[in-house]
This record gives C-alpha cells, structure tokens and sequence, in this order.
C-alpha cells in the first residue's frame, strides 16, 4: 500500500479542470471543508444550505451541487451524491483527493486528513415498531451491490461475525455481500430521536429491494430475510442505495462517515410518509443542530 500511494497518478487516473477542479465534483482543494454533509437529491443541497449561518460558494456540474458556507463557528460543506453505490464511488474519491492529494505533483501529502462525512437522506424501514417519518443511524451498513469488491479492504472481527450471521441466515450467498461500520465517534453525538441499527444497500430501487412491477424477482423471500435478521443485538433498520458504499470507502480512505434517513416508507406494514418533504426537513433541522456542536 505505501508503494502504491508513492505512485503518480496520471492525468487519466485523477481526472482534473483546467482550473485545477476534480471533474466530477468541480470543487478545488481550497473549497474543501473539514464536515461535509452529503444528500442524493441535488434540489435538497439549498434545503441544507438556507439553515447555514452563511454561504460562501455555490458550485454546480451535473447531477453533483456544492454549496459551501458557515454553521455556527464550523466551516460546512453541502453535496449531492446522486442516487445509487456508483455516485458514491464518484463523490468519496474526489472529496478524499481535495483532502489529501498534491494536485501539481499528483502524489498523497505528507499529513493524511481525516473528514467527516455525515448522509442525510431516505430509506424505507425494515421494522414494524420504526415508523414512517423516524430518524434512523447506522451502526453497520451491509452492501447488496459490488463496489466494494473493486478495493482492497479489510473486516475486522465484529465485522466479520455480522457478515457471517447474514449470509446464514438470509442466503444470499450468490450475491456476495460486504459489510463497512461507520463511525462510532460521530454516532454517539445521534442518539436523542435516532432509532439505531444495520442498513441494508442495494444496487437499485425494484428488484434489487424486493419491489416486483412486471419482472419476476429472483428473492421473493428478501424482505422477509431482512426484517427478521438479528446479529450483535442490532436489527437490519432501512433499506436505501448508498450508505455501505459510503462506510466501507470511508474506512478504505481513513475518512469518519455516518448516515441519517428519515424513514419514507415501511416496507413490512406497506405505509408511505404522507408529507416526505416536512419528514425530511424535520430531519435536516435536528440534525444540523447536532453537527453543529461537533
């Protein structure tokens, strides 16, 4: 691993603006803060942002919108990851590169930065007793998608009995599922109106989550192996897109991420949020109050 991370990187491995941005994100290193709040849905990024304190840039390519200003005494960030591991793939990447790489030399600083990187988005409950419109954490994220299988990456014991414990009780063997803990450092300061638990993240939004439309689903029985598993006291809580990518690059790159969801629907009694844009807001604002402080 030193060796790799001696090695220059090319103009094709690190793509970068003419200005010197990262090309996805269209960010520069000067513009970075050390909390970083991401969100799927570019129009939520001024939903965060109207509660900062002030704002001090607005960058937009793509799918992907930055706005960058003060909360309190702490300097913040605010981006949209997109939906879905592949975005996170993208945003985690670049958001590590502004922190850590010389972009004249292309090679990692001497002093390696930690960020913290907290989600704020949706999934659907896995639980009867969490209803729709609660706030959940997550202790652990299981990822039903490959990317992390493109990185060198390890487990540690808790890790490996959770992952264990899933593959024998859902047997979903053929899928190869990793799991990624987030951080525990940040989620001690979620515990006040946050149920806690294990996120289950998938590759897509019908079938990979157990919805059938037209096409016959290969895992009738998913939701029902995911709602009943239990490891390490902890429940399998919400099922979304992004947080296993995000754990498990985070811990890969050495970077504290949490992820926050307020529950849209529940996919055990079959109810759906009857206002999402005020649960999500309710989200937004209680947790901003607690970054803050950090």
């Amino acid at each position: 691993m030193e060796q790799y991370n001696k090695r220059i990187r090319t103009d094709a491995e690190l793509l970068l603006t003419e200005r010197g941005a990262v090309y996805h994100l269209n960010l520069t290193p000067d513009l970075l803060a050390d909390t970083i709040i991401t969100v799927g849905d570019p129009d939520r990024v001024q939903e965060v942002s109207k509660y900062f304190d002030s704002i001090s840039f607005k960058v937009k390519h793509r799918e992907f919108i930055t706005h960058g200003g003060r909360l309190g005494k702490k300097n913040v960030m605010v981006t949209s990851t997109g939906i879905g591991p592949d975005n996170i793939d993208i945003v985690l990447n670049e958001l590590d590169a502004l922190a850590n790489i010389d972009f004249t030399t292309r090679k990692p600083l001497e002093l390696i930065k930690s960020l913290n990187i907290i989600r704020l988005g949706t999934c659907g409950s896995l639980q009867k007793d969490i209803p729709i419109d609660s706030l959940v954490t997550s202790s652990y994220a299981i990822g039903l998608d490959n990317l992390l299988h493109y990185y060198r990456h390890e487990v540690n014991a808790e890790e490996r009995y959770i992952i264990d414990d899933f593959l024998q009780h859902t047997r979903l063997s053929d899928i190869n599922p990793y799991i990624a803990e987030g951080s525990i450092n940040l989620r001690k300061h979620f515990t006040n109106g946050y149920v806690d638990g294990i996120t289950i993240t998938a590759p897509g939004f019908y079938g990979p989550q157990g919805r059938t439309v037209r096409a016959e689903h290969l895992y009738p029985y998913l939701i029902d192996a995911l709602s009943t598993f239990r490891s390490r006291g902890l429940t399998a809580t919400g099922f979304e897109m992004e947080t296993a990518a995000m754990y498990g690059l985070g811990k890969i790159l050495g970077h504290k991420c949490l992820s926050i969801s307020t529950v849209v629907g529940n996919r055990i009694d079959n109810t759906a949020s009857k206002n999402i844009p005020a649960a999500i807001e309710h989200m937004i604002k209680h947790s901003l109050s607690v970054i803050e402080q950090l």
